[in-house]
């Protein structure tokens, strides 16, 4: 489970700080304002996002094969 849901935060937050800068909503960097990173952002959140879901999910099975 954790094998999944800490890269998973890991990548889900650094795709938001990307597509902030990439938004120019955080600045001070070369990435803010880029289009480029306010699109391969989303895509790494999503892809955190999904690891942390089945971190959850196998978690989940477990628990329930236990009992």
């Amino acid at each position: 489970m954790w094998a999944f849901v800490i890269p998973g935060v890991i990548l889900a937050a650094v795709g938001l700080v990307w597509t902030l800068q990439g938004l120019n909503v955080l600045g001070g960097s070369a990435m803010s304002g880029s289009p480029l990173w306010a699109i391969v952002g989303p895509i790494v959140m999503v892809v955190g996002l999904v690891l942390i879901g089945l971190g959850i999910a196998a978690r989940r099975r477990s628990r329930s094969g236990t009992g």
